[in-house]
């Protein structure tokens, strides 16, 4: 068995669009009403993938959910049709392309029975992406189906808010050794909705089976949920034996700190203080939200958003870093802009998880020539622009229809997924 890091993108869908649900996401915000355009959006998340590939990493993919969520409307008693715009905007939310927020995910060398478990996120905060679980459950099950080899598990019961991957840190001296979970839940986020319950996160750790010597529960800082991180994948990243943070990340830095390199004495922790990069600049230029991965070489790459290099006090810093002698080595930027102004950096587009590649459906994995025929489909069928005004459209909606059919047929996934 050759288990390593895979990182799982989710595909940017053809209702990929600007309503502004997130409250709290400042750039949702701030581009709420905005004319989006999900074909250029799909294939900036291509060539993301595809420069994965190229940096010798192991690709997977998630696919968009259907859209319109036309259950979840009949259960409110509404079609999309008759749905209050509101209403209509959340049931065509392409928000499942961040992948992060998709499941907690814990390799089999953390957990009790050595299997691989995933719980898929409830998302139940917000409205607009609370009716993607079952949609990302028939996926994981799907592609993670060997149970002598994975346990997926349905979401955390609400009220307790579940946001998956993007509020979970994972550190280990190699990935398949191992490791120290880290779950990050927010108690007050000042003018913004803390996400990431801490009751959640018990149950997800509980459900993992993992050791409690080697899982740490801590408190995303308030101040840092106020600014405009809204999940800790915005002020934080991990990799292997090294922590990437921004110094007003965490409620107790120190004790937080003193826990982890308790429980990982070879823990790396490279901090970005608030006097070099505010954290207003690194919420707008996403300078955490990154993919930090180990290359083939061996050593660390940091695959961050080209908003990271267009911020002076951030790229300075990174450039500085780079010329020292510190554990991460390259910079890669990528150009996911579509993603980024509804909120969503490279991190937000990916879930990573360790395992066999050989153990998991081989239609969620990628190469350049499965990425290519990706391209060509969204390039014919994704709609060139949407504006939040237009979402009732029948035309658009028979589009994004048959773009997610031609897609899904093509991947001969339709047997499995259709709603």
């Amino acid at each position: 068995m050759s288990v390593t890091e895979i990182n799982f993108d989710g595909l940017i869908g053809p209702s990929h669009n600007y309503a502004g649900l997130s409250i709290g996401n400042l750039a949702s915000a701030r581009n709420a009403g905005a004319v989006s355009h999900p074909r250029a959006a799909a294939l900036q998340g291509i060539e993301k993938m595809r420069g994965n590939i190229r940096l010798g990493l192991t690709q997977g993919i998630f696919l968009p959910q259907w859209r319109p969520d036309g259950a979840w409307l009949a259960q409110l008693g509404t079609d999309v049709g008759a749905a209050e715009q509101h209403i209509r905007a959340a049931a065509m939310s392409a928000s499942s392309m961040w992948a992060a927020n998709a499941a907690t995910v814990s390799p089999a060398s953390d957990t009790g029975d050595r299997r691989t478990h995933l719980t898929v996120a409830n998302l139940v905060t917000m409205a607009h992406r609370s009716h993607e679980w079952p949609q990302t459950l028939a996926q994981l099950r799907v592609a993670f189906s060997d149970q002598s080899v994975f346990a997926v598990h349905g979401p955390v019961p609400p009220p307790f808010g579940d946001e998956g991957a993007a509020n979970h840190l994972r550190l280990a001296e190699w990935h398949d050794q191992p490791g120290v979970e880290i779950f990050v839940y927010g108690q007050s986020g000042g003018p913004f909705p803390a996400r990431q319950h801490v009751e959640a996160s018990k149950a997800v750790a509980r459900r993992h089976g993992l050791d409690p010597a080697r899982t740490l529960f801590v408190q995303q800082s308030e101040e840092a949920i106020a600014a405009g991180a809204f999940h800790n994948d915005v002020v934080a990243v991990a990799n292997e034996r090294v922590l990437f943070t921004h110094e007003l990340a965490f409620a107790d830095k120190e004790g937080f700190y003193a826990d982890l390199r308790a429980a990982l004495p070879c823990v790396e922790i490279v901090e970005v203080p608030a006097s070099a990069v505010s954290l207003a600049d690194a919420i707008k230029s996403y300078l955490f939200n990154a993919q930090l991965v180990t290359l083939p070489t061996g050593e660390m790459a940091l695959v961050l958003p080209t908003e990271a290099r267009e911020t002076p006090a951030v790229w300075q810093w990174l450039e500085q870093m780079i010329a020292g002698n510190g554990p991460i080595r390259r910079l890669v930027p990528v150009d996911v802009r579509q993603s980024m102004a509804n909120g969503g950096g490279p991190a937000c587009l990916r879930l990573r998880i360790v395992a066999d590649p050989a153990t998991i459906d081989p239609r969620f994995l990628v190469d350049e020539a499965k990425l290519d025929a990706i391209a060509a489909i969204v390039a014919a069928y994704w709609p060139e622009d949407i504006a939040p005004d237009g979402l009732g459209d029948t035309t658009l909606i028979a589009r994004i229809e048959q773009s997610w059919l031609t897609l899904v047929d093509h991947l001969q996934l339709s047997g499995d997924l259709m709603p």
